[in-house]
């Protein structure tokens, strides 16, 4: 039976036990499912082989292969376990071939010297946002899954010079028994900042490889409301980078992004 929410592709998997599961079209972005989504799958594998599994502190993707809407395997490891850290890898399968593989590091909280991360910052108010279904710029169709606004002076094919790209953002579904997975995805939802500076749709684009780590232990993450501040770092030869940051709704943050992307002009 095919699932439809967030919610129900994760239960499916979880209670599996030979790691799969299947989502439908509406996950997808073109021929590929959302990145966070698959993702959120090799994370969810490795985390079902640790009984306690410590929090996620970080989680770094490759993604091989277009994963299509059809049953796939999770095929998880556990590379090296330590008093405090836990080193995992997670293959993500359909029909024989790789979408995605990644690496996960667990880490229980140990005793040390403590830098607390930047104070709370003062997100923009979602009151002054444009909402995902009124701007509507050829928008992929997985973002219906979630609610949201841009706000500030970017959105995606507004043809603004702007670097930077704010949006607010919220499951749909209910994600409490998936504190990871649900920061997972909701940190994987902007799309390539440089995709604001094209004021026509559509300009393909997809991610390469992602990097995101936990400042806060995603079950100690309060809030279903996001507010993430992405950055273009460079772009250039049909490549781009950014970074960003992710923040509850209280302002604090609590996980840093890095990704390298590819983007294809018509």
């Amino acid at each position: 039976m095919t699932r439809n929410t967030m919610q129900d592709i994760l239960d499916t998997l979880a209670a599996s036990e030979d790691n799969t599961t299947s989502f439908e079209e509406n996950w997808s972005q073109g021929r590929a499912a959302f990145g966070g989504l698959v993702a959120a799958f090799a994370s969810l594998g490795m985390r079902k082989l640790l009984s306690p599994a410590p929090p996620l502190r970080s989680l770094m993707a490759s993604f091989i292969a277009p994963l299509p809407p059809a049953p796939l395997v999770v095929e998880a490891a556990i590379q090296r376990q330590g008093r405090s850290v836990t080193q995992c890898s997670a293959s993500v399968v359909n029909e024989g071939q790789v979408a995605l593989q990644a690496l996960g590091v667990f880490g229980n909280a140990r005793p040390g010297i403590r830098v607390e991360a930047e104070p709370c910052i003062k997100p923009l108010p979602r009151s002054e946002g444009i909402s995902f279904e009124e701007y509507s710029k050829r928008m992929p169709t997985f973002l219906n899954q979630f609610e949201g606004c841009w706000v500030g002076d970017a959105a995606p094919f507004s043809g603004s010079r702007a670097r930077r790209l704010n949006m607010w953002v919220r499951h749909r579904c209910d994600m409490s028994a998936y504190p990871a997975e649900k920061l997972i995805a909701i940190a994987d939802m902007p799309p390539p900042v440089l995709l604001c500076h094209y004021d026509k749709p559509f300009v393909p684009a997809s991610s390469v490889s992602w990097g995101l780590e936990f400042v806060v232990d995603p079950a100690q993450v309060e809030g279903d409301w996001f507010y993430l501040d992405f950055d273009l770092d460079a772009a250039a030869d049909g490549y781009t980078q950014q970074s960003g940051r992710i923040y509850e709704e209280s302002g604090r943050l609590v996980a840093l992004s890095r990704q390298c992307m590819a983007y294809f002009e018509q």
